[in-house]
């Protein structure tokens, strides 16, 4: 899923692309980049993989609150 919907608060929304596009940065600097992010640098323009980005915070954002979990960059899903 590449996009991200404009219902909700603007502001939010907002935050969540500047975030990614400051995530996007960092990882352009690395050499030895991999991962799902680099995969899609590769396809598509910053912008877009930005947005998408942005798109995967807030899923992950909202089921980490849905649920009333702490992050973990380890776990898998069931």
């Amino acid at each position: 899923m590449l996009g991200i919907s404009k219902r909700g608060d603007t502001y939010l929304r907002t935050l969540l692309i500047h975030g990614a596009r400051a995530v996007i940065q960092h990882a352009e600097r690395k050499l030895n980049a991999q991962g799902w992010l680099h995969h899609l640098l590769v396809r598509r323009n910053k912008n877009v993989a930005a947005v998408a980005l942005a798109n995967k915070n807030a899923r992950i954002v909202w089921a980490l609150l849905a649920n009333d979990r702490e992050f973990r960059s380890d776990y898998a899903a069931a």
